[in-house]
């Protein structure tokens, strides 16, 4: 999944910890095999590779996943998109020197972008279009993650703290009857373990995004890789969004959506009735976290 990961056991033997550890991790992997884009073996590969031809047979853990897209695409007005990762092709962030795609480009691509346009069921998927993508990458990790935490528990962990690459889920807080502490990363302070904030969470999830994993600056101007799936550009309203829910892929979903939302994004994230922290364009930080 291309970060870092970490799995804390607390009050447990270790033969039970390392058995459960040894679990989790084996199904994160089981889930990145799954549905990496970047396997030819996956069902993500598989159903891209079929786009404008006929259906790709699907599991009910995928219809599950597909059907919490839905729920994100409603949700967000259409900027969630599962199918916007073609947007890939127009913005690289790994280019030197940057460069921005022009309006010819983005519109080209943005023609191969339409949820509402996929055809599925419980049982299958089909992309109408040839060129046509789906990607798990907004949901993927955090679904990882709650994942990871269940089956800890069923492996008699009462206390741990799964953090895939920042989306943090926490189970029983710690043996000691504290809660777990988890720092928010600053967005504009690259030193590591800088933190503009630190959440307390004994059961629940965390997670943050924001504008500094993947970006590029031209002309003074940073551009990140969160794109409205509607336009093809880069949000520029907020450097990062933190939600606490009870599960990471909410949490993760709903800091994603507020970003795409913008300037809504406050009103949207009261309407989720969620702790949230944000640092807007300007530094400023806003949010009910700590209040």
């Amino acid at each position: 999944m291309a970060s870092d990961h970490a799995i804390d056991v607390d009050g447990s033997a270790d033969a039970i910890a390392d058995a459960a550890i040894a679990a989790a991790i084996e199904d994160v992997r089981r889930i990145e095999a799954k549905y990496s884009r970047y396997r030819d073996d996956s069902v993500t590969s598989a159903v891209n590779r079929a786009a404008g031809g006929a259906p790709v047979a699907i599991d009910s853990e995928t219809a599950a996943l597909l059907d919490y897209a839905d729920q994100c695409h409603r949700l967000s007005g259409g900027r969630f998109d599962i199918t916007s990762g073609v947007l890939r092709r127009a913005w690289d962030f790994r280019r030197a020197p940057p460069r921005l795609p022009d309006d010819a480009e983005l519109a080209a691509l943005c023609a191969l972008v339409g949820w509402q346009e996929v055809e599925r069921d419980e049982r299958s998927i089909r992309l109408p279009r040839p060129g046509m993508e789906i990607d798990f990458g907004g949901i993927g990790k955090e679904y990882a993650a709650d994942r990871a935490a269940a089956i800890l528990i069923e492996h008699g962990v009462a206390h741990a703290l799964v953090n895939l690459g920042g989306d943090v889920r926490a189970v029983g807080g710690q043996a000691s009857g504290r809660p777990w502490r988890v720092g928010v990363r600053h967005p504009r302070i690259a030193k590591a373990g800088a933190a503009i904030a630190t959440v307390e969470v004994a059961d629940g999830a965390v997670a943050t995004s924001g504008d500094y994993e993947r970006y590029i600056e031209v002309a003074g101007r940073r551009y990140c890789h969160l794109l409205d799936a509607r336009t093809g550009r880069p949000v520029q309203a907020w450097q990062s969004i933190s939600v606490v829910a009870p599960l990471a892929v909410v949490a993760g979903s709903v800091a994603t959506i507020a970003m795409l939302l913008e300037r809504d994004a406050p009103a949207f994230l009261a309407a989720q009735d969620l702790p949230w922290l944000g640092v807007d364009a300007a530094g400023a930080v806003l949010g009910t976290l700590g209040k």
